[in-house]
């Protein structure tokens, strides 16, 4: 198989060799660990989006040939993502997005219509897009987690069985955005489907790096929802995806309507279109489809086996670097890699994340995220954050707030540039007040803001 070994990967994805400006003014290769946030496209991505152009037409009932290929790559490119994730298409549908937000968003409303004191089930180290949502329409209840931040399954069942039959989901993450634990995601299912509740999976940070099977249909590990971001599995053209069965998109209007989403119109009715069109509000990112589709079948052709052996190293190579660095606190796991993706959260003591991001960025081009990464009672838990902690802050919002630094890792890294981050890292924790002189200007800029 073609680019299925490690020394390949950097050949498939854009900018990996970008110069960025230092403070000093010179430049150096751009490192980036933020791929939890967003991934570069893809080589393959960007050349079928290139080749599509001249083909671009708006998609469905125009009868030009642009337009009839532009349709036909728009409907297509479901079979391949049903392929990918293994969902059955008599069963399920799949409804494009913007991203994996607006996907929960909009089957939190489709849940709401027939919501009669359900409750549903969120945890606590879920991103605020898989938590808000169920709280605009729903009581919430949060799963805890233990004390190393990993989900606590027996609070799972014991609040199922407290709620028998009022639980309508179980909303959870598939692997975290900040500590990078993967969830046993079937077991929930069974836990879940014992009760009689369904599940939804967040799949932003688990199908870029792992395999990912929604189970047939028949099995208890059967996953009911499953919604990922485009932007997040090396094609960022503001796409997303959310499949589950048809059967609930059938049921009452879709959350958006106009254009697209109906089948007849009178001043006094309206029929609307089978799912999933009745939810696709509008004129369609048919570009975003070509860029997902693209990058789908390129992580098919590498093997995402490979993709995610070759993170896992990296990332127990960084973590036993990172551990011999004095005055360095990691989060979360810091034993292995089972179970995890490659995000690894930690924080220097003697200087704060918001510094230390800007210290590696102006020193190395190293670009990292810093902060609370939309998971604020995951952040909390995991800093042992109390009440008073947070409401010195709420009455104090110009202060610099609790948080982490987080590195994560996609198919494209190095060791090489892991060892550029741990060698800056020991120089910063050799001389803290050196390093926070120097950035304090850019510190203060950015909080300004």
């Amino acid at each position: 198989m073609k680019h299925n070994h490690p020394s390949e990967f950097r050949k498939l994805v854009v900018g990996v060799d970008t110069p960025v400006p230092l403070m000093n003014g010179q430049y150096v290769t751009a490192i980036n660990f933020d791929n939890a946030a967003t991934t570069p496209p893809l080589v393959s991505v960007m050349n079928r989006i290139n080749d599509f152009a001249p083909f671009y037409a708006s998609i469905h009932r125009g009868t030009g040939y642009k337009s009839n290929i532009s349709s036909y790559i728009y409907e297509q490119a479901r079979k391949t993502i049903a392929s990918y994730v293994n969902a059955d298409l008599d069963y399920d549908t799949i409804i494009y997005v913007k991203n994996t937000t607006e996907g929960i968003n909009k089957l939190a409303y489709k849940l709401n219509c027939h919501n009669h004191g359900s409750i549903i089930l969120s945890t606590y180290m879920e991103h605020h897009s898989n938590d808000l949502p169920w709280r605009h329409h729903f009581h919430v209840e949060h799963i805890a987690i233990t004390s190393d931040g990993k989900l606590c399954l027996d609070d799972l069942e014991r609040k199922l069985k407290i709620h028998m039959g009022k639980v309508k989901l179980v909303a959870v993450t598939g692997a975290s955005n900040v500590t990078g634990y993967k969830n046993p995601i079937y077991t929930i299912a069974e836990i879940a489907h014992k009760y009689g509740a369904k599940i939804l999976v967040d799949g932003a940070q688990l199908l870029p790096h792992c395999a990912f099977d929604m189970m047939p249909i028949s099995s208890t590990q059967h996953i009911d929802f499953f919604v990922f971001s485009a932007h997040k599995i090396y094609a960022p053209f503001g796409l997303g995806v959310l499949i589950g069965p048809k059967a609930l998109f059938n049921l009452h209007s879709p959350d958006e309507v106009g254009g697209g989403t109906v089948k007849i119109v009178t001043p006094n009715q309206i029929i609307f279109e089978d799912p999933p069109h009745r939810e696709e509000a509008g004129t369609p990112n048919i570009m975003g489809v070509v860029a997902l589709n693209t990058a789908l079948e390129t992580l098919a052709e590498i093997g995402i086996q490979h993709i995610e052996e070759y993170e896992k190293n990296l990332t127990l190579y960084a973590l036993k670097h990172l551990k011999k660095i004095p005055h360095l606190k990691l989060y979360g796991n810091t034993k292995d890699c089972s179970n995890r993706v490659g995000i690894i959260p930690f924080n220097v003591s003697s200087i704060n994340h918001e510094q230390l991001a800007n210290i590696v960025s102006n020193e190395a081009g190293i670009a990292v995220r810093h902060g609370c990464f939309c998971a604020q009672p995951y952040i909390q838990k995991l800093l042992n954050l109390g009440p008073s902690h947070i409401k010195k802050h709420i009455e104090h919002p110009d202060e610099p707030h609790p948080g982490m630094i987080r590195i994560s890792f996609g198919m494209y890294n190095t060791y090489k540039e892991i060892d550029i981050l741990i060698h800056l890292l020991q120089k910063i924790v050799s001389r803290p007040n050196e390093y926070i002189k120097k950035y304090e200007h850019i510190v203060n800029k950015t909080r300004l803001k």
